[in-house]
């Protein structure tokens, strides 16, 4: 991973939908508290800008310090467009206009430019242009008024979010922080984003071909701590050469107490926990464009044939990267 952090320019006009913009900018902020707990520099640099200096949020509340819309970008960077109460998108409310002709002026994928919008920040992309040929989505209000102002935009329905490089949209509200946990994931790896979600207390949702649960949480509806020990030092370093009295070390307690307690408030064993986390990894990879070879690497199995293997024991059937393990056996 770069030291080098991502600017993230949150655009914030007046009436600003405080959730779509608040949850994500959160979800970055204890992304980097993470990294430097583990002693990484952190990955995103925070920043708000608007046609105002302190706007007023959807709850009344004005906020300060807000930069003017700057007339460059630094290359690379993410530009994220928040939404603003109302059945419409209304172009004649202050700061609106001011701010789509400065859109105007960008275009995702140009000098690194990531676009990230979240509910209907999207016709803030769709008026300036900035959505023509691409894939996204809307709040379930906007999804045809965004399909009017954007013609030539592939509107998706019913999504939690959409990622069409060089551009994720999102429905909004909540689901900014679902995108917010998938860019996250991408960039600082899975269970990262895990251990955010865990800190936000938030299920981490991720693409349609995924369980419903991530192996990452499932196994942590309990209250153990030393449990939480051992599952968060594995969750981070998932290739490390971990047995159960390894496990046991970092938890403080003997290898047969340990599984006891796994079985009892986890419901797996422990090396059962390890290689469903160690899949997850690989999935991820895998997704990602990584080989197997690579894949089987970065999760911590001892070979090709360990990493197949075992995801035949616990992986599920019917997504692209179980074809791409099965093909080559």
């Amino acid at each position: 991973m770069s030291a080098t952090a991502i600017p993230l320019f949150f655009v914030l006009l007046p009436g600003s939908l405080i959730l779509d913009w608040a949850g994500p900018a959160e979800a970055f902020r204890i992304a980097n508290q993470v990294l430097q707990a583990q002693q990484q520099p952190p990955r995103f640099e925070l920043r708000f800008i608007g046609p105002q200096g302190a706007p007023a949020t959807s709850v009344g509340l004005k906020v300060t310090g807000v930069e003017p819309l700057p007339a460059q970008l630094p290359s690379p960077s993410w530009l994220v467009l928040v939404g603003m109460p109302g059945r419409r998108f209304d172009l004649q409310q202050p700061g609106a206009a001011e701010t789509v002709r400065w859109l105007r002026g960008l275009a995702p994928g140009r000098d690194g430019l990531r676009l990230v919008t979240i509910c209907a920040g999207a016709l803030l992309a769709a008026h300036a242009g900035l959505l023509e040929g691409r894939r996204a989505t809307t709040h379930h209000h906007h999804l045809d008024e965004l399909r009017s102002v954007a013609a030539g935009c592939d509107v998706v329905a019913n999504r939690v979010f959409v990622l069409d490089e060089p551009v994720a949209s999102s429905a909004g509200i909540t689901t900014g922080i679902d995108l917010a946990l998938h860019l996250i994931a991408q960039e600082c790896g899975a269970a990262l984003a895990s251990q955010v979600a865990q800190i936000m207390v938030v299920a981490l949702r991720r693409g349609p071909q995924d369980p419903e649960l991530s192996p990452f949480l499932a196994y942590r509806n309990h209250i153990h701590p030393a449990l939480h020990r051992v599952q968060d030092a594995v969750s981070a370093q998932p290739q490390r050469d971990w047995n159960v009295p390894r496990m046991a070390d970092v938890g403080h307690t003997s290898p047969r107490h340990l599984t006891r307690l796994f079985i009892d408030h986890a419901g797996a064993p422990p090396l059962e926990y390890l290689r469903r986390i160690r899949l997850a990894v690989a999935q991820a990879a895998l997704e990602s464009g990584r080989s197997v070879t690579q894949a089987a690497e970065l999760a911590g199995f001892s070979s090709d044939t360990q990493l197949r293997r075992t995801w035949r024991q616990f992986g599920v059937g019917g997504r692209p990267s179980d074809t791409a393990l099965l093909q080559n056996p």
